[in-house]
């Protein structure tokens, strides 16, 4: 589903980007789509995706930050210059496995998401 959508975005953005046709077409089309834009149907669902993307954004950030809070505590931590650095690494493999878990867990809510919407 989501290659067909992308192939007509592609295909339409490539009409508008390539037309021949000049400002008049460019303006026929652009006053096409915001009445498409506009449809109730169409509005109810940027709503939904905004409001999905609102309660999942906070996840990666947020596991980020904290990723980033333990590197610089390791690295700073008391011990020799290696043990930092081994620690820092470590702590640093640790959060990148916590950010991919966290953008994993986003996709995988995304896809039931739109499972559920069809």
């Amino acid at each position: 589903m989501k290659g067909k959508i992308g192939l007509v975005i592609g295909l339409g953005v490539g009409y508008v980007l390539g037309a021949r046709a000049g400002r008049r077409r460019y303006e026929q089309i652009k006053e096409q789509w915001l009445k498409v834009w506009h449809l109730d149907a169409v509005q109810q669902q940027v709503t939904k995706a905004q409001d999905f993307a609102r309660a999942q954004a906070a996840a990666v950030p947020q596991a980020l930050w904290k990723g980033t809070v333990n590197v610089v505590k390791a690295a700073t931590a008391d011990g020799t210059p290696g043990e930092r650095v081994d620690a820092a690494l470590e702590e640093t493999k640790d959060a990148a496995d916590t950010v991919k878990k966290a953008a994993d867990e986003t996709a995988k809510a995304s896809e039931k998401k739109a499972r559920k919407d069809k």
